[in-house]
């Protein structure tokens, strides 16, 4: 499993428990954004949380990372600061390898895209999956 993406304007790195306060204040900025962000309209997250649980969440996340059940990236811009998530977990639709979705602060919404090519472009050099359910992204108009 890759360990990181670096492209144009951010990097992906493992999610981890360090990244907690910036993580936390990075969702809680932006609820309505990644609610309104493909993959996760209809989701049950982001939802109300302290920063204690969302520590809890991070261990959670890093657990998968270990045991290979789950693969939750931190999206961190130039000066390493938290800017979103991608998350890489087996998909329960029929059909599907893994489901991804990818967030990113509603203040770096211009950045959606880029992160969507840049994992889809990832997961299909890198990673072992065939079919994978990740949320198309509605193209800007150029």
């Amino acid at each position: 499993m890759p360990t990181g993406l670096v492209s144009d304007g951010f990097r992906l790195s493992p999610l981890l428990p360090e990244h907690n306060a910036q993580d936390y204040a990075a969702w809680t900025t932006s609820s309505e954004h990644i609610h309104a962000t493909p993959g996760f309209v209809d989701w049950s997250w982001p939802r109300e949380m302290t920063v204690e649980e969302n520590l809890d969440d991070l261990r959670g996340h890093e657990a998968d990372f270990k045991a290979r059940r789950g693969f939750t990236y931190t999206v961190l811009d130039p000066a390493g600061d938290v800017i979103g998530c991608v998350y890489l977990y087996p998909s329960k639709r029929p059909g599907y390898d893994v489901n991804i979705r990818s967030w990113v602060r509603a203040d770096h919404g211009h950045l959606d895209e880029a992160v969507h090519d840049a994992v889809s472009a990832w997961v299909s050099e890198l990673w072992p999956f065939d079919a994978v359910d990740y949320a198309p992204r509605r193209r800007s108009e150029s």
